[in-house]
C-alpha cells in the first residue's frame, strides 16, 4: 500500500495534469453558436427534454387579446393596458438623463414612451412611421399620459390578436420569454401525450386528462376563471400537483423497498464498550432518549441499511444517543463516522466524544479542510487501515480520498445543511472498500446504516410527506436541570440598558454571546457588524475580557478565541451564526442577538439554546431595528411566546411555507415545485393512498409516472 504522502502526492499530479488538458481543450475547442448557447441556458433551468419543457410551467399570464384606445386607457387609471398606434416621434434625450423618448399616436390622441434604459438598435427600430402594439402600466407624467420601459413589438396594420392569454414563463439570465415560448411550443407538438393514469382512476379522483391540463396552463382561453389559475386551484392545476405528489410518493416508497432489498452489514453486538461506555456517563438517560436508542438499536441488526432521522429539540441529548449507536457499530466490529456542517461544531463533537471513547480505548480520529497536509495524511492513513473506530469531521470527509476499511455506520449532524449529493457521497464510502476482505461477508453493493440528526424540528404533516422512506425518532424529552430561559425584545435605541445587563451577568460571574448578522459593514444592509460591536463593547466595557469569532477567521484563531471563552477566560464573545450550533458553555447565561428582526425563525431559536445550560437563569434579548415588518413582528412574537422547538417549527412552516422551511438549494430535485404542503393536504392523502395501491399492483403504470415527473433525479430522494 503506498503512502498516504505519496498517494496524495500522485492524486494532486493527476488532478493538475487534467486541469490543464481540460484548459488546452477549451481552449481549442470551436466557439458555441448561438443555438447551442440557448440549449445550455435552458439546461441550467433543467429543461433538456420536451418533458422539462411542457412541464416548465407559467408564473403568471398577460391579456394580450384586447387593445384599447389611448383616450380610453388613460381614463383607467394606473393599471396595465394595451394599446396601438404609429410612431409619431423619435429622439435621445439627455435632460434629466439620457433617455430615449417615443411619441405614438392613434385616432385618439398621443402616448409617450419613455425608455431609461436602451439599446441603440431600439432607436432605430422605433422610427417615424412604424405602427407598435404596446403593453405596459400607463401613468399621467408632465406631458400627458405615458409608459415607462412598457413591452412593445412592432406589427402591421390589421394584425391579429392572440386568441388566448399569454404565458410569463421562470427564466434565467439571456433567455427572453419570446424565445422560451417558442421552445415550449415545439416541445407540446412533439410531445408523447399518452396519460400515465389511466381513465377509471381519473374518474375516481376526478381529475382532468394531462394533455387537456398541460395544454391549457400554456395557453388559457379568455374566458377561464383567472383567479383559479393565479392561485392555483384551477383544475388543471390540481392535475399538476396530483401528478407531482403522486411522483414523490411513488419515488419515496419505492427508495424505502430498493433500501430493505439493499445489503447492509448487521451490527448486532452491544458489547464491551457500549456497556462501559453507558456506565461511565456522568448522568442518566432521559425516557426519551431510552425511548429512541432502543428504535436506533434495533435497525442496525437488520440486514438492510438503516435510514433513521432523529430529531430533537435543542439541548435534548441527541449527541449522545448517535455516540452510543457508533459504539454498537464499533463492538459489532465496523467503523463509524460522524459528519457536522462546521468545524466549530464537529471539533464540539470531537472533543466530547473522544472523552468518552479513548478511555475505553477506541480511536478516534478528527478531519477537516483546516488540516495540515502531514494531519490529513495521518488521519486517512488512520481511516484507511481500521485503526480509526470512529472518524469524526466535516465536508471533508467526502473527499476521493478518504477512504475506510471497513465502515457500517454514517451520522450526519445538521442534515438539511449539507446538500443531497454530500450525503449520498458519504453514504457511497462504504460500497467499493470491501472487495479482498476475507473477514467481511459483505458484497460491494453493501451500504452503511445511516443515522441523520437534526435540531430543527419537523412537523408531522412535512415528516410523512418529505420523509417517506425514513424511520423518524424524536427526543421530546429535555434532561433535567436545564433552565428556563426568559426572552425579551428590546429596541436598539435603548442598547445602552442592555450593555448595563450585559456588564452585571459579567460582574456576577457569568458569561455572554452578543451575535451579529455581518462580518463588516454592508451598504446594502446597514446593520451592526461584530467588527464594530466588538470595538464598541471593548470601549463601553474596559474591565471586561471581549473575544471575537467569525467564518473569516482561520480555524486555530477560532478555536483559540472559542477554548479561552469555555476556559471562562473571556466575558464576552462577539460572534456571528458560527456558534449557531455545537458550541456548549454551561456558565454563558446571557444571549443577545443583534438585529433579530433579520434571522429565521430556526436560527433565533438554535441560537437562544447556547444559553440556559447550567444552573444559573439564563436570558435571551433579541435587539431589533424599528419599523419591524409583518413577518418579523410574527418571528419575535414566536420567540418570546414559546421555547418549545416544535411549536416555534410549526409557526414556522406556517409563515414561510414548506420549501423555504426545508431549504430549496438543500433539498434541490426533492422540492415540490407546484404542491403547496400548507394548502394541498387533501392531495397528499389522494396520492399516498394511490401510490400504495399502484406499487402493489402495476409497475408499468409506476415507471411511466415516474419517468415523465423525475426522470433520473430519484437518486437525489434517497438521502
Amino acid at each position: 500500500m503506498p503512502a498516504p504522502k505519496k498517494k496524495a502526492s500522485a492524486d494532486s499530479t493527476k488532478t493538475a495534469t487534467a486541469t490543464a488538458t481540460a484548459a488546452k481543450a477549451a481552449k481549442s475547442a470551436p466557439p458555441l453558436s448561438n443555438a447551442q448557447k440557448a440549449l445550455n441556458k435552458l439546461a441550467k433551468l433543467g429543461l433538456r427534454s420536451d418533458m422539462d419543457l411542457a412541464l416548465h410551467l407559467p408564473l403568471r399570464y398577460e391579456d394580450e387579446t384586447q387593445v384599447m384606445s389611448i383616450h380610453d386607457a388613460s381614463l383607467r387609471g394606473t393599471q396595465v393596458v394595451q394599446v396601438e398606434g404609429v410612431v409619431s416621434k423619435s429622439d435621445v434625450q439627455f435632460r434629466p438623463r439620457r433617455q430615449l423618448v417615443v411619441t405614438i399616436t392613434d385616432d385618439s390622441g398621443p402616448l409617450v414612451m419613455r425608455f431609461l434604459n436602451f439599446y441603440g438598435s431600439q432607436a432605430t427600430q422605433l422610427a417615424e412611421g412604424v405602427r407598435v402594439r404596446v403593453r405596459g402600466e400607463l401613468r399621467h407624467g408632465f406631458f400627458g399620459a405615458e409608459m415607462v420601459h412598457p413591452a412593445y413589438k412592432v406589427v402591421l396594420e390589421g394584425a391579429p390578436l392572440p386568441t388566448a392569454l399569454t404565458p410569463v414563463y421562470p427564466a434565467g439570465e439571456g433567455l427572453s420569454q419570446a424565445y422560451l415560448r417558442k421552445a415550449i411550443g415545439g416541445a407540446l407538438s412533439r410531445l408523447d401525450w399518452r396519460d400515465t393514469l389511466p381513465p377509471a382512476i381519473l374518474a375516481e379522483l376526478k381529475l382532468d386528462g394531462f394533455e387537456a391540463s398541460v395544454r391549457q396552463l400554456h395557453n388559457p382561453p379568455t374566458d377561464v376563471d383567472e383567479y383559479a389559475l393565479e392561485e392555483r386551484s384551477h383544475p388543471a392545476w390540481i392535475r399538476m400537483k396530483f401528478d407531482e405528489l403522486l411522483a414523490q410518493q411513488l419515488s419515496l416508497k419505492r427508495a424505502q423497498a430498493a433500501r430493505r432489498a439493499r445489503n447492509a452489514s448487521a451490527l448486532p453486538t452491544i458489547g464491551k464498550i457500549s456497556k462501559a461506555f453507558v456506565k461511565q456517563l456522568p448522568f442518566k438517560l432521559t425516557a426519551a432518549q431510552q425511548r429512541v436508542l432502543e428504535e436506533i438499536r434495533h435497525d442496525l441488526q437488520e440486514s438492510f441499511p438503516m435510514q433513521r432521522l432523529l430529531q430533537g429539540d435543542v439541548g435534548s441529548g441527541k449527541t449522545v444517543v448517535a455516540a452510543i449507536a457508533a459504539a454498537q457499530a464499533i463492538d459489532s466490529g465496523f467503523q463509524a463516522v460522524l459528519m457536522a456542517p462546521t468545524e466549530i461544531l464537529a471539533d464540539q463533537h470531537f472533543r466530547k466524544i473522544a472523552a468518552w471513547m479513548e478511555p475505553l480505548g477506541v480511536k478516534v480520529a478528527w478531519l477537516t479542510g483546516s488540516l495540515k497536509k502531514k494531519e490529513k495524511a495521518a488521519a486517512n492513513a488512520l481511516i484507511e487501515s481500521g485503526e480509526a473506530r470512529l472518524v469524526i469531521g466535516t465536508h471533508a470527509l467526502i473527499q476521493d480520498n478518504v477512504q475506510f476499511r471497513k465502515l457500517g455506520l454514517v451520522i450526519v449532524d445538521e442534515q438539511h445543511r449539507f446538500g443531497v449529493g454530500q450525503r449520498l457521497a458519504l453514504r457511497n464510502k462504504a460500497r467499493d472498500n470491501t472487495a479482498g476482505d476475507a473477514d467481511i461477508d459483505a458484497a460491494p453493493q453493501t451500504v452503511p446504516h445511516q443515522l441523520m440528526m437534526s435540531a430543527t424540528p419537523i412537523p408531522r404533516t412535512l415528516a410523512m410527506t418529505y420523509y417517506a422512506d425514513l424511520e423518524v425518532s424524536v427526543i421530546d424529552e429535555l434532561p433535567p436541570g436545564r433552565t428556563p430561559i426568559v426572552t425579551r425584545t428590546i429596541d436598539q435605541n435603548r442598547r445602552d440598558e442592555v450593555i448595563a445587563r450585559v456588564h452585571a451577568a459579567a460582574q456576577e460571574g457569568r458569561q455572554v454571546y452578543w451575535v451579529c448578522p455581518l462580518i463588516e459593514e454592508s451598504e446594502a444592509l446597514q446593520l451592526q457588524t461584530a467588527t464594530d460591536t466588538y470595538s464598541m463593547l471593548a470601549e463601553a466595557l474596559p474591565d471586561l475580557r471581549i473575544g471575537l469569532v467569525h467564518g473569516r477567521l482561520k480555524q486555530a484563531e477560532k478555536q483559540d478565541v472559542m477554548d479561552a471563552f469555555s476556559r471562562g477566560e473571556i466575558h464576552v464573545l462577539v460572534a456571528t451564526t458560527v456558534i449557531e450550533v455545537g458550541v456548549d458553555v454551561p456558565n454563558a447565561s446571557l444571549m443577545v442577538i443583534e438585529h433579530a428582526e433579520r434571522f429565521g425563525l430556526s436560527q433565533l431559536h438554535q441560537l437562544r439554546g447556547r444559553v440556559g445550560r447550567g444552573a444559573a437563569a439564563s436570558a435571551c434579548i433579541l435587539l431589533y431595528q424599528s419599523p419591524l415588518g409583518g413577518t418579523a413582528k410574527q418571528r419575535l412574537m414566536t420567540m418570546r411566546e414559546t421555547a418549545d422547538g416544535f411549536e416555534i417549527a410549526r409557526r414556522d412552516l406556517e409563515i414561510r411555507g414548506p420549501g423555504e422551511f426545508l431549504g430549496a438549494r438543500q433539498w434541490g430535485e426533492a422540492l415540490l415545485r407546484f404542491a403547496d404542503l400548507a394548502t394541498d393536504q387533501w392531495l397528499v392523502e389522494k396520492a399516498r393512498n394511490l401510490a400504495q395501491t399502484l406499487l402493489q399492483n402495476d409497475d408499468a403504470i409506476v415507471d411511466a409516472h415516474l419517468q415523465r415527473w423525475l426522470g433520473g433525479k430519484e437518486d437525489f430522494l434517497k438521502v
